[in-house]
């Protein structure tokens, strides 16, 4: 299985990698990749990489998990297994995507302990973000009031950080996620789970990209709040 170097160094932004296997020409699967896949709500990575041989390079498209393996779609036929190769992600559009996960992570945490809600869906984007709540009551201005709580707490630049646990560990604290379908959503094939810590904010089993102080996000304003049924509320937020 190839190493999820994004794992551990979410600021890795090029490294050497030799490519695995190859499918239909143009489905790449590598040794090693810090190309984030398609996955809980981030979006996959963009970028590219370079036969180191020859110089010539691909482009990105799309990144996603497939039968436990990262695959990366690129643009044009060329590549073969065995290749050695220089991976470059995109990186003014990684960067805004830890931004507004980190951001996320707050949110959540924000409305679990005004609220105890869960979240019910949500999505990044580089733009317009939303994450989905099982918040009671549909109230515009107590949702808006959430928004200063969490800038509050991101205003106070605290340290994120990673740990590993076991999957058996990580089942035994059901508040390791805030996600409405709890622990027994997680992949089961993940042995061992990453936990991300908000200082002593927050914590979470999640696999995604971060920044490393709450300082980076900057600001955030909620933008929009939908009612999407009973107990189902929608925010819709970005970087200020």
């Amino acid at each position: 299985m190839e190493e999820a170097l994004y794992l551990k160094n979410s600021y890795l932004k090029e490294w050497e990698a030799q490519v695995v296997s190859v499918n239909q020409e143009k489905y790449i699967v590598l040794d090693k990749t810090a190309f984030y896949p398609n996955s809980g709500g981030q979006p996959y990575d963009t970028g590219t990489i370079t036969k180191i041989s020859d110089g010539k390079t691909f482009r990105v498209v799309y990144v996603g998990k497939f039968s436990g393996k990262i695959s990366h779609e690129v643009d044009k036929e060329g590549l073969q297994e065995g290749d050695k190769v220089k991976c470059n992600i995109d990186w003014d559009r990684r960067y805004i995507l830890m931004r507004l996960h980190t951001a996320a992570h707050v949110i959540s945490e924000v409305i679990n302990k005004e609220t105890g809600a869960m979240i019910t869906g949500n999505q990044l984007d580089t733009g317009k973000c939303r994450i989905d709540f099982s918040v009671d009551e549909f109230d515009r201005e107590k949702l808006k009031g959430y928004e200063k709580i969490a800038n509050e707490i991101i205003s106070k630049n605290i340290d994120v950080t990673y740990e590993f646990k076991s999957r058996e560990d990580v089942l035994k604290d059901p508040n390791m996620t805030k996600l409405a379908k709890g622990l027994e959503g997680l992949p089961k094939e993940v042995k061992i789970l990453r936990i991300v810590r908000i200082g002593d904010f927050d914590y979470q089993a999640d696999g995604g990209t971060h920044v490393k102080n709450t300082k980076e996000i900057g600001k955030i304003e909620f933008i929009d709040f939908v009612n999407k049924g009973k107990n189902n509320r929608r925010i819709y937020f970005k970087l200020a």
